[in-house]
């Protein structure tokens, strides 16, 4: 994407995720927000943007982090709400593995308390490495954690699976991951 439409992208992460009451609009309990009243509001506090451009940072963002509705009149955030919406995502079985990538320096914290939503509603993991230390990368110098999701399934843990493939949990307790060999540069045995 180009500069403007990852400006777009930026302002669109920002009200549909944290702050709709920045713009005022609000969004229904599922997250959702009619597009008309999106753009209008975007437009009176100085972000405009039209339907077509809209569409473009929808299709086009890398992480398709945002949803337009079946009937192409609402759009919502696909996942990393620290707002209250239910996403209605059903509960779905994991791979055995998924991954969290991480900046180094939070592993003392993890270490102590595991991996926890923190703002969020969930815990964001992925099902393959590669994504994983994408998003880690933005934090620093990136370890990739592995997490026996598998077992955590078997020990009563749900999982979800959001629109754009971000698996979703609670928190992931520490005994359910495994860190990189020092030697291995971020990389799990």
């Amino acid at each position: 994407m180009d500069k403007r439409h990852t400006k777009i992208s930026k302002f669109l992460s920002y009200v549909l995720r944290h702050r709709p009451d920045e713009i005022g609009i609000n969004l229904d309990s599922a997250g959702w927000v009619a597009i008309d009243w999106l753009r209008a509001a975007s437009a009176a506090h100085g972000t405009e943007f039209t339907r077509t451009e809209l569409d473009y940072v929808v299709e086009h963002n890398d992480k398709q982090r945002f949803a337009i509705s079946d009937d192409g009149l609402r759009i919502r955030a696909s996942q990393g709400h620290s707002i209250d919406v239910a996403l209605g995502y059903e509960s779905r079985m994991p791979p055995e593995l998924l991954y969290h990538g991480t900046a180094e320096r939070h592993l003392p914290g993890i270490r102590l308390h595991g991996l926890v939503k923190g703002e969020r509603h969930h815990v964001h993991l992925s099902d393959d490495r590669g994504t994983a230390r994408s998003v880690g990368q933005r934090h620093g110098k990136v370890i990739v954690l592995e997490v026996r999701a598998g077992e955590m399934v078997r020990a009563g843990f749900s999982f979800y699976i959001s629109a754009n493939g971000v698996w979703l949990t609670e928190a992931v307790p520490y005994e359910y991951l495994l860190e990189p060999d020092p030697g291995t540069h971020g990389q799990p045995n």
